[in-house]
């Protein structure tokens, strides 16, 4: 899923490409995409973008006349600008913005239909949407730790709910508790001073550091590929291969659709923490240690 590093990529280019621009019209090719009735999707065509901004993980297209355009990318949505003369390619593609300067392309990979688009009128119904999570950017250690420690929950579940921290999902989550030296089932009401300012500072440095090397990578244009998994990274997506800090194999918890990546080293003194099916299935044998996996 698009995190806080690539949805800013994207809000820069649109900055660039359709700011002040009319929205001409919204081709809708798959129904699904659409998820309000009221206002009507037509009520936004011939209307000039005025503004950008994000709301969690979600996309806000402004329009004169307090409209806005919602879009939320879920996992496997994209954004495309598309070249003159063509052709959107069809299974992947959901909805075709047009505009003076050419043609924007919402797509999404794969069969399922989770990628939303809402049009909403006024602020008051901009902000009903807002999961409510902290903007950690500009937050102060003092918030940060207040909303931190508003409840008791491992650190991998705290940073990637939307309701406490915004746009942190659970790719840059891992390189973020690497960065911090935390291990990620640490529970937030536990933690120490240091630890908290320690992860704070974790936080702003992974997020602005990513932010610069795909905007970099991207150039002018939009990305390319927008992905979770990266060569660079420390530990996300990289199970078995080795810490760049300390040369152990990164570990993994996986769990549902998600997996957590770590390093066992640097994060946890060494223990390696039990995946609930795997530990089972191996039972006496499931290593506890990095030493015994050596």
């Amino acid at each position: 899923m698009p995190e806080l590093p690539d949805l800013t990529v994207y809000l820069e280019r649109l900055q660039t490409h359709v700011l002040g621009q009319t929205l001409r019209r919204i081709v809708l090719l798959n129904p699904f995409l659409l998820r309000t009735a009221t206002p009507p999707i037509a009520s936004v065509e011939g209307r000039t973008v005025v503004g950008f901004r994000r709301l969690g993980k979600r996309i806000v297209i402004a329009l004169e006349g307090d409209l806005f355009l919602v879009l939320h990318l879920m996992i496997a949505g994209r954004l495309r600008w598309l070249a003159e003369g063509a052709k959107p390619p069809g299974r992947i593609s959901l909805a075709l913005f047009e505009f003076d300067s050419g043609r924007l392309l919402v797509t999404e990979a794969g069969s399922k239909r989770r990628a939303s688009l809402h049009v909403v009128e006024g602020e008051s119904a901009l902000a009903a949407m807002d999961p409510g999570g902290l903007e950690v950017l500009g937050a102060s250690l003092a918030d940060f730790t207040r909303r931190l420690q508003a409840g008791n929950h491992t650190l991998k579940r705290a940073l990637s709910d939307p309701h406490l921290f915004s746009g942190i999902g659970n790719a840059y989550s891992d390189e973020i508790l690497h960065r911090a030296r935390l291990s990620p089932l640490a529970l937030s009401g536990q933690l120490e001073a240091p630890e908290i300012a320690r992860l704070h500072e974790a936080v702003r440095t992974v997020l602005v550091e990513w932010t610069e090397r795909l905007s970099a990578a991207a150039g002018p244009g939009f990305p390319a590929k927008v992905t979770a998994f990266h060569e660079a990274m420390a530990v996300h997506g990289r199970h078995g291969k080795p810490c760049p800090v300390c040369g152990a194999p990164v570990q993994r918890i996986v769990y549902a659709e998600t997996e957590t990546n770590y390093c066992a080293r640097c994060q946890t003194g060494g223990r390696i923490l039990a995946d609930r099916a795997l530990s089972r299935l191996l039972k006496k044998t499931f290593p506890r240690s990095i030493d015994e996996l050596e």
